[in-house]
């Protein structure tokens, strides 16, 4: 089958690479589109070099063609998205529920060949069954949305929250989409890349600016979200939250970034600071929530290109250009 691999750090091929088998509880998916993400970047830049070379690729969705020989819940021919999420179930903190946490972290297209190819193998467990409505080239972003469901898990967001979200691409656009449905009082948006606040606009955020100054919030926010893992986004917002606001980094820095935090602030402003890593029991959810129209993919989806011209793809994706960016086998 062709495949991109990113055969090490900053070094991208395509070519020929062996088509997959199922084991007793796998299928085979034949990719019908595979969506970029900074993860992806991080990959190529050598930060989970342990796993190289590797078939990129942790949000896609398509058409399951083969299956086990254990495999009764889903047929051939069954339309899918795919939790990409690989947790042992066995160590501390997998029988903890905690699966993101994982000791032995292992995800498709991170530490096994991943959706940047024309088939990738998957367990059955992971596979959520399109309905009929839903295109299959649009629920590869039900990924992504189940990372940003997990994310106000973590926030367990109040009515008539102020939130303040870092980041107009395709994640902080997600966020603003779920404040919106879980009762924020106002949205207002920050990206340096003024071309950028052009949807955040269109989706109805209370403020779309490229600087938090320009917004009068003498008292800071409820909450504020870095979608963009820029540190200088995160040392900004980091000094925006109210008292008793919770700041939740949510964006994927560099190993190397770094903010400083102000603790007698933290202490006497009741301050909270959290992270939310991945998926973790969101990713049927995302699901329903797509189905019911959550987000509309016309507005997400930016660009699809060849799956041949990746290397484009996530060059256009570094460059800040557009929103969610697809490869179609």
């Amino acid at each position: 089958m062709k495949a991109v691999v990113i055969a090490e750090p900053g070094r991208i091929e395509f070519g020929t690479v062996a088509d997959p088998t199922p084991g007793p509880r796998d299928v085979v998916v034949a990719v019908t589109a595979c969506g970029l993400c900074g993860t992806d970047l991080h990959i190529l830049q050598g930060e989970f070099a342990p796993t190289l070379p590797i078939v990129p690729g942790h949000e896609f969705a398509g058409e399951v063609v083969a299956v086990g020989s254990a495999v009764t819940e889903i047929r051939i021919g069954a339309r899918v998205a795919v939790d990409p999420s690989l947790p042992c179930r066995e160590c501390y903190y997998c029988r903890l529920g905690r699966g993101n946490l994982c000791e032995r972290w292992a995800a498709i297209g991170v530490t096994v060949p991943g959706g940047a190819a024309e088939f990738v193998a998957a367990p059955v467990a992971n596979c959520v069954v399109l309905p009929e409505h839903v295109e299959t080239a649009d629920a590869a972003l039900i990924e992504p949305l189940s990372c940003a469901v997990r994310g106000y898990d973590v926030l367990r967001s109040r009515l008539a929250d102020r939130v303040l979200i870092y980041g107009s691409g395709t994640m902080g656009l997600m966020m603003l989409e779920l404040a919106k449905r879980t009762g924020a009082a106002t949205v207002d948006m920050v990206d340096i890349n003024a071309d950028r606040l052009t949807t955040a606009r269109l989706l109805g955020c209370s403020n779309a600016v490229t600087s938090a100054d320009e917004i009068d919030r003498p008292r800071g926010w409820d909450v504020v979200i870095d979608a963009t893992g820029s540190a200088a986004a995160i040392q900004d917002g980091l000094g925006r939250v109210g008292k008793g606001g919770t700041f939740l980094q949510f964006g994927v820095s560099d190993y190397a970034t770094r903010a400083v935090i102000e603790p007698y602030r933290i202490y006497n402003h009741e301050i909270t600071i959290t992270g939310s890593m991945a998926v973790l029991h969101s990713f049927e959810r995302a699901a329903e929530l797509f189905a019911s129209g959550v987000l509309d993919p016309k507005v997400f989806i930016s660009d699809r290109l060849p799956l041949a011209d990746y290397a484009q793809a996530l060059d256009l994706f570094k460059a800040g250009q557009g929103r969610k960016i697809q490869v179609l086998p």
